[in-house]
């Protein structure tokens, strides 16, 4: 079994798989404060709350944007025993060919999603990801990378609003029924977050298509895809799992078949 590990700024997410099947994915607050011994403890009783045993587990990928927390999860990971773990980032062999001007500075999950996009779906592919920012990234039919746009997240443009219009409530994606002409102050700003970036994101894959010259795959992941992607016009494929079947990919192509 292969343990895979997003740390992301917001949230961890955890995937098991069994050859290429997912046994099961779970997610955890994002704690910069936890220990190795705490997050190895939480390691344990995710696997036993499935009916895994750590002993099981026989390699790990991680892939993290928040620095701090990635030697405290490989050291929690050693908890399971000696077994191979592949950290995502320079030097690690994706099977991409990255096309930007900093190869070395692209994101461990950008470069996940983009692997996952890759081995799953037809290309060229644009991915959606939907997270703490909102990325969008392309993929090219001869499996380069070539760079994306970056911008403020749904939630961290929710609370922007609220925290700088004193009038305005600090408010979730939840609060209420999602309407185009708002009737009311929640109404109002929950329109212009959910269908704002909706219709954001259509008219970005637009242009993007427009620059490639042919039809690409949409495929969208991340953690508010599901309250985002309904709402938009154009056909995208929602595939929550993807960054960790990107994981797995890039755990196979750098570990020796004798040693997974």
């Amino acid at each position: 079994m292969i343990l895979t590990v997003d740390i992301g700024n917001s949230n961890i997410c955890f995937g098991v798989f069994e050859g290429k099947t997912a046994l099961f994915t779970a997610r955890a607050k994002t704690d910069p404060l936890r220990t190795e011994t705490e997050y190895a403890i939480l390691l344990s009783q995710i696997f036993r709350l499935h009916g895994v045993e750590p002993s099981q587990v026989t390699g790990a990928a991680v892939s993290s944007v928040v620095p701090a927390l990635t030697p405290v999860f490989q050291q929690a990971i050693r908890t399971l025993g000696e077994i191979p773990t592949v950290v995502v980032g320079p030097g690690v062999k994706t099977g991409l060919n990255i096309r930007i001007d900093e190869p070395a500075s692209l994101g461990a999950d950008l470069a996940c999603t983009a692997v996952g996009a890759a081995e799953k779906y037809p290309l060229p592919a644009i991915i959606v990801d939907l997270g703490t920012a909102t990325k969008l990234t392309v993929v090219t039919g001869d499996r380069s990378f070539i760079g994306g746009s970056i911008l403020p997240g749904v939630m961290i443009s929710l609370g922007a609003l609220s925290g700088s219009a004193s009038l305005l409530p600090s408010i979730g994606l939840g609060a209420g029924k999602v309407k185009t002409i708002g009737s009311n102050t929640v109404d109002c700003m929950l329109s212009g977050a959910v269908l704002g970036t909706a219709s954001m994101l259509d008219g970005l894959i637009e242009r993007y298509r427009e620059e490639l010259g042919e039809v690409p795959t949409v495929v969208a992941c991340g953690g508010l895809s599901s309250a985002i992607i309904p709402y938009c016009k154009t056909k995208i494929i929602l595939d929550r799992d993807l960054l960790l079947d990107g994981l797995l990919a890039i755990y196979r192509r750098n570990v020796p078949p004798r040693q997974q």
